[in-house]
């Protein structure tokens, strides 16, 4: 593992390349179809940000983790790169101070399941059917100090 930079939290000026980032995930990833452009990715990265709290990595940014105080809802975690440690110190920052998290991932996606298993997350209930736009069913993950 190579050393990972410490989570900062984003501003307004980190949003192209926090969308980067996801677009770049859609691109590569077969199961996942695009259904936003990703001029619309950012516009929503863009307006979440005064509601979230959002953690970037890296300069450029190489991951980002996206956190609903209010609810306890990671509702995006994305690395550009995977194995290289951006996801866990993500996660950790997440995890600094709190109880309980839960989260959303996606069925096919069996490597972000692996993850957020090693980090102590498990799945509650049946899958979820996708909402449309959506496609892609979910599944709950909730993790507990």
């Amino acid at each position: 593992m190579t050393d990972v930079a410490t989570p900062r939290r984003a501003g307004p000026e980190d949003v192209p390349g926090i969308a980067a980032v996801l677009n770049g995930w859609i691109d590569k990833t077969d199961w996942m179809p695009r259904i936003y452009s990703a001029d619309e990715i950012e516009g929503f990265i863009g307006a979440a940000l005064p509601h979230r709290i959002i953690w970037v990595v890296g300069d450029p940014i190489e991951g980002y983790l996206s956190f609903d105080p209010k609810t306890a809802k990671i509702g995006a975690l994305y690395c550009s790169r995977t194995g290289a440690g951006c996801g866990k110190a993500l996660m950790e920052a997440a995890k600094a101070g709190r109880d309980f998290l839960w989260l959303h991932t996606n069925p096919p996606n069996s490597r972000a399941q692996a993850f957020y298993r090693r980090e102590g997350f498990v799945p509650v209930g049946s899958e979820i059917p996708p909402e449309p736009p959506e496609t892609v069913p979910e599944l709950r993950m909730e993790w507990r100090r």
